[in-house]
């Protein structure tokens, strides 16, 4: 089993292909195992690496609140030990925020960033958005991670031809350990880097579900605060797009990735 330390962070990944390399970074309650469809399709051309964060998976589950600055540094540790710098950063919903997050503390690491139904901040303002929080962690408080995992599978992946796959993503968020889940989820309220954004000069791809519970015009206001981001609507998928219309959403990020490479050997 691939372990490696940093910072005394025993910290779980794999390594995939050959190529330039591609950090793939999950969300929350998630591991490395939800990239299965994306690995695959990359590692034809891409060194693809996927690790669980901090509290998650097979990754270490300290004691005391997170950050997702913390994140971040453990991601900046990871690039600098396997040396992968520069990488291209995929991140989903949580990762997408730790791909920010790294981008504004370590441009020199990153080459590009492709961010998947995210975005630079998670500062509850509405009364909805308050109350879909405390919901959240009164049900993992009451009802346990297994009960989390069936609510969010059955509004994220609906349908009958997802059946399966909602069995398999209840089962994975039943292995969360409950206060690691706590620990990160207060990690992303209250955060933002949406200051920073103009900073942030590297390719971007913004990638979102035209049903993704964040809406697509939010999306378009963020991405066009940097210099280099462009926005694809991916048409008939939700929050776990990459799961769900995988070959939609390997459509867009191929090209990217590859743009992005040969943009570099221009520069160079």
């Amino acid at each position: 089993m691939p372990m490696i330390t940093l910072d005394g962070l025993n910290v779980f990944y794999e390594s995939r292909g050959s190529g330039a390399p591609v950090l793939l970074v999950h969300g929350l309650g998630s591991s490395t195992e939800d990239w299965e469809p994306q690995v695959s399709a990359l590692a034809r051309e891409f060194t693809v690496v996927t690790y669980d964060v901090r509290g998650h998976g097979r990754t270490g589950k300290p004691a005391g609140a997170y950050s997702v600055s913390q994140f971040a540094a453990d991601a900046a540790a990871l690039i600098r030990k396997l040396s992968l710098d520069p990488v291209h950063v995929v991140g989903l919903s949580m990762g997408g925020m730790i791909a920010f997050q790294l981008a504004a503390d370590h441009p020199e690491l990153v080459q590009s960033l492709v961010i998947v139904n995210s975005g630079p901040e998670m500062v509850p303002r509405t009364f909805k958005e308050k109350l879909g929080i405390v919901q959240r962690r009164l049900i993992v408080r009451l009802m346990g991670m297994r009960k989390m995992g069936e609510v969010l599978a059955e509004k994220l992946l609906p349908g009958v031809e997802h059946s399966a796959r909602r069995d398999v993503f209840a089962d994975r968020w039943a292995r969360n350990d409950k206060g690691a889940y706590l620990r990160a989820l207060s990690a992303l309220v209250g955060w933002s880097v949406t200051a920073r954004l103009p900073g942030i000069t590297q390719p971007v791809l913004v990638v979102a579900a035209d049903q993704d519970y964040t809406p697509v015009a939010w999306k378009e206001w963020y991405t066009a605060l940097m210099p280099n981001a462009t926005l694809a609507v991916i048409p008939g998928s939700r929050h776990m797009m990459p799961i769900e219309r995988p070959q939609l959403f390997h459509d867009a990020l191929i090209p990217f990735l590859a743009a992005a490479g040969r943009r570099k050997e221009v520069a160079q």
